[in-house]
């Protein structure tokens, strides 16, 4: 899903209050983590992830790669947090998906 610049500021405005639920450390990024991401994102839609001082990971490259692996959205990368977005395939979970659309 291609978010519009409006869409993507509501989701900023949305996630400034919420606390990373992923932290990437010097394990770096692995394939159980990309299950429990697409997972937290199926059910929040909206969530952020922290990079720890000691990952040699960049946050550019993790972005690209969660978003290639899981089809969300990446709407914010500041220092080492990314926010990441993906509308839920389950209309109880589809909190923000409904009001980024009416947007």
């Amino acid at each position: 899903m291609e978010l519009r610049g409006k869409q993507k500021r509501y989701l900023r405005s949305q996630a400034h209050h919420l606390h990373p639920i992923f932290q990437i450390g010097k394990g770096g990024l692995n394939e159980e983590m990309m299950i429990q991401v697409s997972e937290a994102l199926e059910k929040r839609e909206l969530i952020k992830v922290s990079l720890l001082q000691n990952t040699d990971e960049v946050a550019e490259d993790v972005a690209a790669v969660i978003e290639k692996k899981t089809g969300c959205t990446v709407v914010q990368i500041i220092g080492r947090v990314l926010v990441l977005f993906k509308p839920s395939s389950k209309e109880k979970y589809q909190k923000f998906s409904k009001e980024v659309k009416s947007i």
